[in-house]
Protein backbone atom coordinates (compact mmCIF):
# COMPACT_ATOMS: atom_id res chain seq x y z
CA UNK A 1 0.00 0.00 0.00
CA UNK A 2 1.33 3.35 -1.07
CA UNK A 3 2.38 5.67 2.11
CA UNK A 4 2.75 2.57 4.76
CA UNK A 5 5.23 3.35 6.84
CA UNK A 6 8.17 1.35 6.40
CA UNK A 7 10.12 2.13 9.76
CA UNK A 8 10.11 4.32 12.64
CA UNK A 9 13.49 4.80 15.17
CA UNK A 10 12.47 5.94 18.48
CA UNK A 11 15.45 7.52 20.36
CA UNK A 12 15.20 6.79 23.97
CA UNK A 13 17.56 8.07 26.95
CA UNK A 14 18.70 4.57 27.93
CA UNK A 15 17.91 1.28 24.78
CA UNK A 16 19.52 -1.36 27.34
CA UNK A 17 16.53 0.06 30.00
CA UNK A 18 13.98 0.37 27.68
CA UNK A 19 14.53 -3.14 25.75
CA UNK A 20 12.40 -5.52 27.77
CA UNK A 21 9.64 -2.99 27.64
CA UNK A 22 9.64 -2.47 24.10
CA UNK A 23 10.70 -6.47 23.57
CA UNK A 24 7.32 -7.84 25.28
CA UNK A 25 5.36 -5.11 23.73
CA UNK A 26 6.54 -5.42 20.17
CA UNK A 27 6.79 -9.57 20.21
CA UNK A 28 3.34 -9.32 21.39
CA UNK A 29 1.96 -7.41 18.32
CA UNK A 30 3.79 -10.07 16.05
CA UNK A 31 7.34 -8.17 15.75
CA UNK A 32 10.39 -9.99 15.43
CA UNK A 33 13.53 -8.71 17.26
CA UNK A 34 16.99 -8.40 15.04
CA UNK A 35 19.67 -6.69 16.88
CA UNK A 36 21.32 -3.47 15.20
CA UNK A 37 24.73 -1.83 16.05
CA UNK A 38 23.46 1.49 16.40
CA UNK A 39 20.80 -0.25 18.84
CA UNK A 40 17.72 -2.50 18.69
CA UNK A 41 15.13 -3.08 15.73
CA UNK A 42 12.12 -5.11 15.05
CA UNK A 43 10.54 -6.24 11.81
CA UNK A 44 6.80 -7.21 10.92
CA UNK A 45 6.20 -9.01 7.82
CA UNK A 46 2.78 -8.05 6.09
CA UNK A 47 1.75 -8.33 2.87
CA UNK A 48 3.23 -4.66 2.29
CA UNK A 49 6.68 -5.72 3.30
CA UNK A 50 9.03 -5.16 6.86
CA UNK A 51 7.65 -2.87 8.99
CA UNK A 52 10.38 -1.91 11.60
CA UNK A 53 10.35 0.00 14.76
CA UNK A 54 13.82 0.32 16.19
CA UNK A 55 15.47 1.85 19.33
CA UNK A 56 18.45 4.14 19.26
CA UNK A 57 19.84 6.19 22.39
CA UNK A 58 19.11 9.52 22.27
CA UNK A 59 21.60 12.42 22.22
CA UNK A 60 22.85 13.49 25.80
CA UNK A 61 20.92 17.00 25.34
CA UNK A 62 17.61 14.66 24.99
CA UNK A 63 18.57 12.02 27.74
CA UNK A 64 17.86 14.03 30.37
CA UNK A 65 14.63 15.03 29.94
CA UNK A 66 11.53 13.06 30.06
CA UNK A 67 9.35 12.97 26.48
CA UNK A 68 7.05 16.04 26.10
CA UNK A 69 4.37 14.88 23.21
CA UNK A 70 3.24 18.56 22.75
CA UNK A 71 6.74 20.08 21.84
CA UNK A 72 7.82 19.38 18.40
CA UNK A 73 8.44 16.21 17.34
CA UNK A 74 6.52 12.52 17.98
CA UNK A 75 3.30 13.01 19.99
CA UNK A 76 2.28 9.36 20.27
CA UNK A 77 2.56 6.10 18.32
CA UNK A 78 -0.61 3.79 17.78
CA UNK A 79 -0.54 0.09 16.59
CA UNK A 80 -4.02 -1.03 15.14
CA UNK A 81 -4.85 -4.87 15.62
CA UNK A 82 -7.43 -6.51 14.22
CA UNK A 83 -9.59 -7.34 17.32
CA UNK A 84 -10.95 -5.42 20.75
CA UNK A 85 -9.73 -8.88 22.37
CA UNK A 86 -6.17 -7.97 20.79
CA UNK A 87 -6.07 -4.80 22.47
CA UNK A 88 -7.10 -6.17 25.96
CA UNK A 89 -4.21 -8.97 25.20
CA UNK A 90 -1.73 -6.31 24.97
CA UNK A 91 -3.20 -4.37 28.00
CA UNK A 92 -2.40 -8.06 30.44
CA UNK A 93 0.77 -7.93 28.54
CA UNK A 94 1.14 -4.05 29.96
CA UNK A 95 -0.07 -5.37 33.16
CA UNK A 96 2.58 -8.14 33.68
CA UNK A 97 5.60 -6.15 32.73
CA UNK A 98 4.57 -3.55 34.66
CA UNK A 99 4.26 -0.79 32.29
CA UNK A 100 2.37 2.62 33.43
CA UNK A 101 -1.01 2.22 31.80
CA UNK A 102 -2.57 5.74 31.06
CA UNK A 103 -5.73 4.87 30.25
CA UNK A 104 -7.52 0.89 30.00
CA UNK A 105 -8.86 -0.72 27.41
CA UNK A 106 -12.33 1.47 26.70
CA UNK A 107 -14.20 2.71 23.73
CA UNK A 108 -13.79 5.89 22.99
CA UNK A 109 -16.40 6.93 20.24
CA UNK A 110 -14.58 10.36 19.91
CA UNK A 111 -11.96 9.28 17.64
CA UNK A 112 -13.89 7.73 15.71
CA UNK A 113 -17.26 9.65 14.93
CA UNK A 114 -19.33 7.87 17.42
CA UNK A 115 -18.37 4.08 17.52
CA UNK A 116 -16.00 1.28 17.08
CA UNK A 117 -12.92 2.57 18.70
CA UNK A 118 -11.26 0.47 21.19
CA UNK A 119 -7.88 0.90 22.96
CA UNK A 120 -5.22 0.91 25.05
CA UNK A 121 -3.11 3.83 26.10
CA UNK A 122 0.01 3.80 27.70
CA UNK A 123 3.53 5.10 28.04
CA UNK A 124 7.28 3.60 26.96
CA UNK A 125 9.92 4.17 30.19
CA UNK A 126 10.51 7.37 28.94
CA UNK A 127 6.98 9.03 29.03
CA UNK A 128 6.06 8.31 25.35
CA UNK A 129 2.97 7.98 24.24
CA UNK A 130 1.39 4.48 22.96
CA UNK A 131 -0.94 3.08 21.93
CA UNK A 132 -2.81 -0.13 20.50
CA UNK A 133 -6.32 0.20 18.98
CA UNK A 134 -8.89 -1.67 17.10
CA UNK A 135 -11.08 -0.04 14.69
CA UNK A 136 -13.63 -2.44 12.49
CA UNK A 137 -13.29 -2.12 9.26
CA UNK A 138 -16.41 -0.64 7.15
CA UNK A 139 -17.43 -3.92 6.21
CA UNK A 140 -17.36 -5.16 9.99
CA UNK A 141 -19.17 -2.22 11.03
Amino acid sequence: MRGAIHHLILTVRDPDQAFPFYDAVLSALGYRLERKSWGFEWNLLSPLGVHSIGLAKASADGAHRPHDRFSPGLHHVAWGVDSREEVDRIYEVLQRIGAKVLDAPADYPQYNNGGGYYAVFFADPDGLKLECVYTPRPSDA
